[in-house]
Order: structure tokens, then sequence, then C-alpha cells
């Protein structure tokens, strides 16, 4: 749970039903039935229907970094592979292409969303041993390798093949 505003608890329960049901596709009104509430309290907290999915995935995207710390770089997939995640990841690509595409209430959502990455997995490459020199790259590296399977994974479902490549990509890291 992020808080107990009203605004919070708007949040984290938009959060859990879309894990579970998804809902990029449903209108303001419906996604408002589903938390139970109203779609004015959506609007008052959000902005719009968008505005809430955006706040939806950068609380998702917040959580996983916070998680990065955490989790050595195996275990960090496993959990952002997990079937309970595939809807806020299918949102979080929906959500990207819509504001890359300059659909109205998106543009926020690119706001940090590669940079608020960076920092955190270049802490992570300084633990795995990465000279400070070549962290920047790695991590951007490391996050366009993680965001690409993800797409593969949401597109295609073939999670024996993304998780081969990965195990590829992180075997890189390994020491000998």
């Amino acid at each position: 749970m992020i808080g107990t505003s009203p605004r919070a608890k708007l949040l984290d329960a938009a959060i859990d039903h879309i894990a579970r049901h998804g809902g990029a596709d449903r209108s303001l009104r419906a996604l408002a039935a589903d938390l139970g509430t109203s779609h004015r309290m959506l609007i008052y907290h959000f902005g719009s229907k968008e505005g809430l999915l955006t706040a939806v995935a950068r609380e998702v995207e917040a959580r996983q970094r916070a998680a990065l710390a955490d989790l050595d770089p195996a275990d960090f997939w496993r959990r952002l592979t997990d079937d309970d995640l595939r809807a806020n990841e299918k949102l979080f690509f929906q959500l990207y292409g819509q504001a890359l595409g300059g659909a109205p209430g998106t543009a926020e959502f690119l706001d940090g969303v590669i940079d608020d990455w960076l920092g955190p997995i270049e802490a992570r490459l300084a633990q795995l041993g990465v000279p400070a020199a070549d962290r920047p790259a790695h991590a951007r590296l490391g996050l366009a390798v993680t965001r690409g399977l993800l797409l593969d994974l949401v597109t295609t479902g073939d999670r024996e093949a993304v998780d081969a490549a990965m195990e590829k990509f992180l075997a890189m890291y390994e020491k000998p």
C-alpha cells in the first residue's frame, strides 16, 4: 500500500484491479465502477483515464525499481516476468506507445521512463563489480534488453524463449 490518502487508496485499488483484469480498454466510468467509486472522483484525483493509467504504470515501475536493490538479477527477472504482472506490463507498453504518439493525457508518462531506472541499475551494476566508467552504457543496455524481452513476452507469451535470452544476457555479468 502506498498511503492512506483517498488518492493513494484509489491508486492501490487500481493497481490491484488492473493486475488482475487489465483496464486500458475500459472506459473511465467502467473503471470507476470496478473500483467502487465514481468517475468524478477519478477525474478529481487523476485528471483523466489516461492520468489514472499513467499513475498506475508509474507506481508499478517505482515498486519494481525498489525491488531491484534487494534481488539478484535472476530473481529480479523472475519477479518482472511473474504472470501477476502481465497486465501491468501490457499497460506499460500501451501507454509508452500512446505517449510517443502524442496521445492526449499521456505525455507525463515519458517523464523519467528511462532516467528513473539508470541510477538504480548503475547501483546494482556497482554491486556486480562493473567498473564505474562502464556503468552508464551497461545500465542503458540492461534496461533496453529487459524491456525488449518483456515486450516479447507480452506479445508472444513465449516464457521459455525470453527466459533463455535473459539467461544469456545475465551470463555476461557472471564472474569466470
